[in-house]
């Protein structure tokens, strides 16, 4: 019996960020969306169905996401939820 090989790394693994905003310290997705939260640059970045629009998170600390039907996505802070659209678009 031959000994276990290693595992190849999974394909699609590669991020979808900008490599300079680093890791972020949360990110997801589902329905067509996906985003990811990088506190030390205050930037959260939302795709929905392959749009991608950067936000400045400004003080909120993101730790998750709700979405409702054809609604924006929410996202879960220190403060209370935070509707993606009261946050400033970066691009």
């Amino acid at each position: 019996m031959e000994p276990m090989k290693p595992m190849e790394p999974m394909k699609g693994s590669e991020p979808w960020w900008p490599q300079e905003l680093g890791q972020p310290s949360t990110s997801g997705g589902q329905n067509g969306m996906r985003y990811a939260f990088f506190p030390d640059k205050q930037r959260l970045l939302v795709e929905i169905d392959g749009k991608l629009a950067t936000y400045d998170s400004g003080d909120h600390r993101i730790s998750g996401v709700s979405q409702s039907n054809g609604r924006a996505p929410s996202f879960s802070t220190q403060d209370g939820d935070v509707n993606v659209n009261d946050l400033k678009v970066i691009d």
